[in-house]
């Protein structure tokens, strides 16, 4: 089985690019505090990457 990461969205959008938006959105997250699993895998790793300043990330 693959590993798994937990995604938080620790900061606002607000005052965020239009494209950092839409990379959260992308990752599935939609409110502060919300949570997502997902697979550790390249593509994941790189969206985090655009947005590590709004994210908190996690080993599962």
């Amino acid at each position: 089985m693959a590993k798994m990461i937990k995604i938080t969205l620790t900061k606002s959008l607000i005052g965020a690019s239009e494209k950092q938006v839409k990379v959260v959105e992308a990752l599935g997250l939609r409110k502060m505090h919300q949570s997502v699993e997902l697979q550790d895998i390249p593509q994941t790793r790189g969206a985090i990457a655009k947005v590590p300043h709004l994210l908190s990330v996690e080993e599962i």
